[in-house]
């Protein structure tokens, strides 16, 4: 969930809305494009939240573009709440407040049913990677100090 592919895609997304709200389509024949909105901008939520908590490998080797990335989505986030607004506006004026209502609760719909399934995948992914590789790493600090604990008594006892 690269917050700088997903403002892309809300941006096409919105851009093709704001469009069609311009020459009268109604939101009916936009609903694909107001799906990708939304997956987008549930995307770029997740994105946020995964930057609050950035794994352990990440915080360690990578602290440098944790900053950047924080940047990134703050920025991205921004530019998310003007399009909001933007629509918001776009449908309460054209169809009405409750219009705007009834998209709000869609997009949580939206997103509670992506968090189910796409999100939770990816952290489960996510969570075994980072077991794995601290797996790896204890074994390897674990080797590195049996060998030590080799060589010296190797040397010790004359066998070296």
């Amino acid at each position: 969930m690269d917050p700088v592919s997903a403002l892309a895609t809300a941006t096409a997304a919105f851009n093709v809305l704001k469009k069609g709200f311009q020459v009268g389509r109604d939101i009916e024949s936009m609903a694909s494009d107001l799906g990708r909105w939304m997956s987008a901008m549930s995307d770029l939520s997740e994105a946020e939240k995964q930057a609050k908590n950035p794994p352990l490998f990440k915080k360690l080797a990578f602290k440098g573009s944790v900053e950047q990335e924080a940047m990134e989505i703050f920025a991205a986030k921004k530019k998310a709440d003007q399009m909001r607004e933007d629509l918001k506006n776009f449908i309460g004026f054209t169809y009405g407040r409750s219009h705007w209502d009834e998209l709000v609760r869609m997009e949580g719909r939206i997103r509670k049913e992506r968090q189910e399934t796409i999100y939770k995948q990816a952290q489960r992914r996510r969570a075994f990677i980072e077991a794995v590789g601290i797996g790896l790493l204890a074994i390897l600090f674990g080797s590195a100090i049996l060998g030590f604990v080799w060589l010296v008594w190797a040397a010790k006892t004359g066998q070296l």
